[in-house]
């Protein structure tokens, strides 16, 4: 029996499938940790979600920015971008069924002392802190009423965390530092148009784990979205994004000895007319 944390899918269906092969990934003993972004952008979201959908007593999976932005899509708030590649799941007869599962999964995961969240945290919130913010959104997703949360939960505004805030601006600010968050600055003023390599990072920002004082230093953390900063292993953080999509790889961390297990994209996943990152 094992667990396997994975990075980033984003409907490369193939590459998926073959990273199952590598770590032989057998359902009724192993559990396998989605870090989010399970579709778009890639061309088999709807088989990436599918598959997840029919193995999802052995999957553990929290919510990344592009399974939110296909909620919002779905929901008719929003039209789709130039580059996404949900239409076959909008349009799927199961679609329904597979978007209510969706929306019901949370921001984060919190077990056997590890912490799993799509993008990351900010430096006030302690592991248990940020379970207990994901919890909220999960609550609001999970409503009668979850559509009004959707129609509310873009935008960039605030930037930064404080325990004062209520209503949307509350979710907002939840939902933006767990799926979006890159860098922030020494106060937690989150930064959100930089998607690029460190050594380009704006000035007075850095990545949110290099916070000084950061409340959740001590718990190890997994994460996606960050395909630019590739893998990254150092002090309790693991950073999985490993742009399988741009035509990198797909990788998986095993939680019980910390392996790590790669595949190259599979050439059926190969980026064909993506313009945009993440």
């Amino acid at each position: 029996m094992a667990t396997y944390a994975v990075g980033d899918i984003q409907g490369c269906f193939y590459s998926f499938q073959s990273l199952l092969k590598k770590i032989q990934f057998n359902p009724a003993s192993d559990k396998l940790w989605l870090v989010g972004d399970l579709i778009n952008r890639g061309a088999g979201s709807l088989e990436v979600l599918r598959w997840i959908f029919d193995h999802q007593s052995s999957v553990v999976t929290v919510l990344g920015n592009h399974d939110l932005h296909t909620l919002v899509v779905a929901e008719g708030f929003l039209n789709p971008h130039r580059s996404d590649t949900i239409q076959a799941l909008l349009d799927a007869p199961d679609a329904d069924e597979l978007l209510k599962w969706l929306r019901h999964q949370p921001l984060l995961h919190f077990e056997h002392d590890h912490l799993m969240v799509h993008a990351g945290l900010l430096p006030q919130w302690t592991a248990k802190k940020a379970e207990s913010l994901a919890q909220e959104v999960h609550q609001a997703l999970c409503a009668e009423n979850y559509s009004e949360f959707l129609r509310h939960m873009y935008g960039n505004q605030p930037v930064q965390w404080d325990d004062a805030l209520t209503g949307w601006d509350r979710l907002r600010v939840i939902t933006n530092a767990m799926t979006r968050l890159r860098i922030c600055s020494q106060a937690g003023e989150m930064e959100f148009k930089f998607k690029g390599e460190l050594v380009n990072r704006p000035e007075g920002y850095c990545p949110w784990f290099e916070v000084s004082g950061r409340a959740s230093v001590d718990t190890p953390i997994i994460f996606g979205h960050w395909s630019a900063l590739g893998l990254h292993v150092t002090n309790n953080i693991y950073a999985l994004d490993t742009g399988c999509l741009w035509g990198g790889a797909l990788t998986a961390l095993r939680l019980d000895d910390k392996a790590i297990l790669q595949v190259p994209c599979h050439v059926d996943d190969a980026p064909i007319n993506i313009q945009f990152a993440n």
